[in-house]
This record gives C-alpha cells, sequence and structure tokens, in this order.
C-alpha cells in the first residue's frame, strides 16, 4: 500500500468513527466551504464536564509497569506558559497575561518579577517561551519570547534578553531588558500566535514563529512568520545559516513551512532539533527540524481545513515528512525526551503535551511516544486523561522528576515522581 493511500485510508476510517480534530485556535467560519460544499464551518462542541482540579495527590499505574504519583505544587497561576529550572533550585513561571513569577522552595512568590516590556495579551498571544543562556550561572541572561504590543490592539511576535536578579531576601527584577528581533509586520493576533526558542550545544539560538491566517506567510522567504530562525545570542543571523546571501531570503530562516509550533527542543543524545507543530483540523507533527527545509504549510497538511475538506497534498516533492502526526489533533504543547533515573522506563522516550483532543474542550492530557533504534515510532500511551487539563508546559528536573503546567485560566504547578 502506498503512503498516500495508507494515509487516505487512516482518514476515512477516523471520518467513520465521526472525530474531528482541534488545531489551537480555528479560523472564522466561512458562509460555504471550498469546492462548493455547503455548510461552512460547524459551530465548536460544548466541552466535557469536569470537577475543578483536586488538592491530590493521585496515583496512577501506566504502561512499562511505571507507578507514579501525581501532586500539586502550587497553584494561583493564570495561563502558565513555561517552566524554567534556575542553578539555586528554583523555577520561573511566565504568565501568558504578562508576568513572570518566581516559585521558591514549592512557593510561589505573590509578587512578579519587575522589568518586562510591555505585553500585548490578546486572543493567545502573550509573554510566552524563556531559555536561559548557557552561561547563565555567570551572566544571568534571561531570554524570552512574547508578543509586543502597539497599544492599538496590534501585536508583533519578539525576542527580548535582560538580566535577571534576585534578592537574597525575597523580590526579583529583570534589567537591561533588550529586544532582540522581532517578526513583522504588526497583525491582531488571529491564528499561530504562539513562539519558542531553545539554545543548541553551539550556544546559538532557536527561534519558532507561528503564521497566521495569512498562511502563504510561511512560504514567503522573506517574511519571519511560521519559520524556525537560528540566531547569534545577540539576535542576529546566525553564521553558516542556510539561506545566507540568498537573494529574497532572510538571512535568519533556517527552516520554512510551519504552522504553529508549540514544542522545540534539542534531542538529548542526537542534538538534532525536534519541534511539535499544531495541525489544522488533525494532523498535529512531531518534526525533526534541518537547515534549509520545508515543512509544507499551508500546501501539504496531514489534517482537513474546518470546513472539512483536507487541507492540501499529503506529501510533495520537496517537502519534509513528520516523525510523528496526529488524527485527530492533541493539540500539541511542550515536547521533552526524558533521560531521568526517576523513571528508566521511560528513558529516550517522548512526553508530549496535550492541550484538547479531537476539538472536545477540556480533554487535556499527557502522551508518551516510545521510538525504536531507528528513530521510528512504535507506540503511544495518553495519561492524565482523567483531570482533562490543558497541559502547557512539560519539563525535566534536575532531578528526574517531571513538572506539568496547566495552561488554565486557574493553572497550577504539577509533579510526577515514582511512587
Amino acid at each position: 500500500m502506498t503512503y498516500q493511500l495508507r494515509l487516505v485510508t487512516a482518514g476515512l476510517a477516523i471520518c467513520a468513527l465521526g472525530i474531528t480534530a482541534f488545531a489551537q485556535q480555528p479560523p472564522a467560519g466561512r458562509a460555504g466551504a471550498p469546492g462548493g460544499r455547503a455548510g461552512g464551518t460547524p459551530p465548536p462542541p460544548a466541552g466535557i464536564p469536569r470537577e475543578p482540579l483536586g488538592a491530590g495527590p493521585w496515583n496512577y499505574a501506566v504502561a512499562e509497569g511505571v507507578k507514579f504519583r501525581l501532586s500539586v505544587v502550587t497553584r494561583g497561576l493564570q495561563n502558565p506558559w513555561d517552566l524554567e529550572f534556575l542553578p539555586d533550585g528554583n523555577m520561573l513561571v511566565t504568565e501568558r497575561p504578562g508576568r513572570l513569577r518566581i516559585v521558591r522552595n514549592g512557593v510561589l512568590d505573590p509578587a512578579a518579577v519587575t522589568g518586562l516590556p510591555a505585553i500585548g495579551a490578546q486572543r493567545l498571544g502573550g509573554l510566552q517561551d524563556m531559555a536561559l543562556h548557557p552561561k547563565f550561572a555567570e551572566n544571568r541572561l534571561l531570554y524570552f519570547t512574547y508578543s509586543k504590543t502597539d497599544g492599538k490592539g496590534m501585536i508583533m511576535s519578539a525576542l527580548g534578553r535582560g538580566r535577571l536578579d534576585l534578592a537574597a531576601s525575597g523580590g526579583a527584577a529583570l534589567t537591561n531588558v533588550q529586544e532582540l528581533a522581532a517578526a513583522e509586520p504588526w497583525w491582531n493576533g488571529a491564528g499561530g500566535a504562539a513562539s519558542r526558542i531553545v539554545f543548541d550545544r553551539e550556544g546559538q539560538l532557536f527561534w519558532a514563529t507561528g503564521s497566521t491566517p495569512d498562511t502563504r506567510e510561511s512560504q514567503e522567504p522573506n517574511s519571519l512568520r511560521g519559520k524556525v530562525m537560528r540566531l547569534t545570542e545577540e539576535g542576529k543571523p546566525a553564521p553558516g545559516n542556510p539561506f545566507a546571501g540568498k537573494t529574497g531570503y532572510r538571512p535568519e530562516i533556517y527552516s520554512m513551512g510551519h504552522r504553529n509550533q508549540l514544542g522545540l527542543t534539542i534531542h538529548p543524545v542526537t542534538g538534532a532539533l525536534w519541534s511539535a507543530e499544531h495541525g489544522p483540523n488533525g494532523g498535529d507533527e512531531l518534526n525533526i527540524i534541518l537547515p534549509g527545509r520545508n515543512y509544507g504549510w499551508p500546501d501539504v497538511s496531514l489534517g482537513r481545513d474546518y470546513e472539512g475538506p483536507w487541507q492540501g497534498k499529503f506529501e510533495k516533492d520537496g517537502i519534509e515528512r513528520p516523525i510523528v502526526y496526529w488524527m485527530p489533533s492533541i493539540a500539541v504543547s511542550d515536547l521533552l525526551f526524558y533521560t531521568g533515573d526517576k523513571f528508566p522506563q521511560w528513558r529516550g522516550n517522548a512526553l508530549v503535551g496535550s492541550m484538547r483532543y479531537g476539538e472536545i474542550p477540556n480533554t487535556g492530557h499527557l502522551q508518551r511516544i516510545v521510538f525504536n533504534a531507528n528513530g521510528d515510532e512504535v507506540r503511544r500511551e495518553m495519561m492524565l486523561t482523567d483531570l482533562r487539563q490543558r497541559i502547557r508546559a512539560v519539563k525535566q528536573a534536575p532531578d528526574g522528576s517531571i513538572y506539568l503546567l496547566t495552561e488554565e485560566a486557574q493553572g497550577a504547578l504539577l509533579k510526577i515522581e515514582p511512587q
């Protein structure tokens, strides 16, 4: 059976089950569907009822003989987005509305870190990802992505940097804050506002941006939207970038054809860059990001347009295939390859956050994906489905335990450890 036929067969089987899929934020409905079909985008479904997140802890017995305990570290977070562990054992958390918080010894500091630039917290834009400089212990430099605002309802994805100063008596501030780069032009925040960053082993910074409803931007070589960029620590195009010196191409670009990337990480063994990307109505992906490659959006997708027809072709010459894909979508978020000792059965597995399954609200969870020696997916597992929480961040602590952030208006920091 051909690759294309396998995909079509899988899609038809899923459709027969009446399953629809989800991407982070669907566009507004249209009066009619493409190809003359009637009906347009159906209204969103009502979510599955859920109780507020309980006090915990919760004990789970899952595949591979693993038994773990999930506990609440702290509450009181509003739409938390990212988590970073500091050398002193404390943690930083970003909140999408535009606050940077510190968790000290498991207690959320009521005072936010001062010094952030103005944040355009509209739709799904706001304060998002963070990365510590590789020499953070020496220079205290914190990098962060955010939606800058023009004060008139328009935003722009931006990359910033500042020095984190922590007072011994409590309190913290970002100083010498700079905007290092921005993905012009301004837009109203609809579509892919997500923005992730990660340092590689050579100290270069990868920055992923999403596409807006003008989906062609992902394919435009003079646009920084829908791209992965490789930058120096000063936010300049990194030496050796694949399109450097090529007419019509921005020299920052490392790869193109992306929709909305919610996870970005360096594989701990291979050093390869991996991303977790939202599809439209289905077609979420895990990709290995290679220099100069095109990942297809909006022309190639394993998902459907929101009215129902397939978004585009399943494959095309010159377009990279995903390593893992979901149909229906799980609204992928953060991506982690586990390396710790707490759960030896999970070493080398990918842990992926899910914010919503099959377009149904209140169906977020955590997924575990197992690969063989050749890097092929061999099985996957859904966990924490009973809590019905949107999982935004998935992080491995220095001791090998796993921390999660729930992307909720009343969000929480959770911890996974052996029973």
